[in-house]
């Protein structure tokens, strides 16, 4: 149970502190708990992860102040011409917005921080947004997790 809240508080830093990285500590606790525990820590830490993307989320959508992103939305240049663009395609197809949303958090790439930012911007339905990314942070957690239990369990004991 304590390893299960602490992947959840290390995803939720994860979330919020670029530097900290959940990925890394889930592959440590491979070697220190059984599969069942891992499981709950990869649910966890997409939970943790979830919470810790809406703050990005909430600043892309306005709701919450950041300068940065208010001067570069008012500013007319490059970033206003693609925000405007990729505002415009998530409204017209919003597949399209959750597509890009569920490969970022499962893959990385792009960035899933400027993914969330984005879909604030673009006005992405909420629930969306947090059940696109838990369940495809949880997913990726799922294999960060059980790629190497699995592989461990060939070596002799």
């Amino acid at each position: 149970m304590t390893e299960t809240v602490l992947a959840f508080v290390v995803a939720l830093l994860s979330g919020l502190v670029p530097v900290v990285n959940i990925e890394l500590y889930l592959v440590g606790a491979v070697m220190a708990v059984d599969d069942g525990a891992l499981v709950a820590m990869a649910v966890a830490a997409g939970l943790g992860q979830t919470f810790g993307k809406l703050p990005y989320y909430y600043a892309g959508r306005g709701t919450l102040s950041a300068r940065w992103l208010r001067r570069r939305t008012r500013t007319p240049g490059r970033w206003s011409a693609r925000a405007a663009e990729w505002r415009h395609k998530a409204e017209e197809r919003p597949v399209w917005g959750a597509g890009l949303l569920a490969l970022s958090s499962f893959a990385s790439v792009p960035p899933f921080m400027v993914v969330a930012v984005l879909a604030g911007v673009v006005r992405m339905n909420l629930v969306l947004f947090c059940v696109v990314t838990f369940v495809t942070r949880t997913a990726r957690f799922l294999v960060v997790v059980l790629a190497p239990a699995w592989g461990l369990s060939f070596l002799p004991d």
